[in-house]
């Protein structure tokens, strides 16, 4: 904290092994540096040389805003998306690829229909019977985790679930979004194999634009790195921006190795 509260860095401590350590807690993309003030690159890496040096292992995002001058390769760069809401929406519909348009089409050719207020669990679930199955390092206490966050959102009018269902009334896709200030950010999603087939989840983004626009919303994708998720974004006319990575190890050897082994285990799991 910078005197009286004009800066602040949260440190997301935790121990393993009997060693503390800074991590990237589940469900949030980016921290790091906040400010009331503009902040500079010195600002940003004073930051980081005050984390204590009892964190032997660090492994942390910063956010959009912390920028470096530093070629320290400990810095590693993300990407992001986002969609300014400002324009009307035919404005925006006329920038989608045509690709997006093709399967908006399609999606609306389904007879699919978008609904608002979907319980947290039921989108939790949909994920969990689909690509979930494939996600070992997330448990029951991590779904716990996002179900109190979703609905604490939902509860203080910030956050809302989107559904997408068939004619058959099935729920095909769901997607919660939290609203912050003039930030609407697509924080997680969930979606079955009939999806896949009747672009439901493009219906869903597009649905959800379409309600914003015109404002001064800005519609944030949280994501990323994975190339054919980062081409659906683009495909609603999203802008690619990037937030640094900060990895640290300072253990000595051969506890340095060792560490480095596991956490490249844990993230490939």
């Amino acid at each position: 904290v910078e005197n009286d509260y004009e800066r602040v860095m949260p440190l997301t401590g935790g121990t393993k092994f009997g060693f503390s350590y800074l991590f990237q807690p589940y469900f949030s993309q980016q921290l790091g540096v906040y400010s009331t003030t503009k902040l500079s690159p010195g600002v940003v890496e004073d930051f980081l040389q005050a984390v204590p040096s009892r964190f032997k292992y660090i492994d942390i995002k910063l956010n959009s805003y912390n920028k470096t001058d530093s070629a320290d390769p400990n810095f590693i760069p993300n990407k992001n998306h986002v969609l300014d809401l400002i324009h009307e929406y035919s404005i925006i519909v006329g920038k989608y690829s045509t690709n997006t348009r093709r399967n908006l089409k399609k999606s609306q050719k389904n007879k699919l229909s978008l609904m608002k207020n979907i319980k947290p669990e039921t989108l939790i679930t949909l994920f969990r019977e689909n690509r979930g199955k494939s996600l070992r390092k997330w448990n029951n206490l991590h779904y716990g985790i996002l179900k109190r966050l979703m609905y604490a959102a939902v509860y203080k009018g910030k956050g809302v679930v989107y559904g997408v269902f068939n004619n058959h009334n099935e729920l095909n896709a769901s997607a919660f979004f939290i609203r912050n200030n003039n930030r609407l950010i697509f924080l997680f999603s969930g979606a079955n194999e009939e999806a896949r087939e009747n672009a439901a989840m493009t219906y869903l983004i597009n649905g959800v634009i379409e309600e914003h626009t015109p404002s001064q919303m800005i519609l944030d994708f949280e994501g990323s790195n994975d190339e054919n998720l980062a081409r659906f974004y683009q495909g609603f006319g999203a802008k690619q921006t990037e937030y640094m990575g900060w990895r640290r190890n300072n253990f000595a050897f051969p506890l340095k190795q060792i560490f480095n082994a596991y956490n490249s285990v844990k993230n490939r799991s």
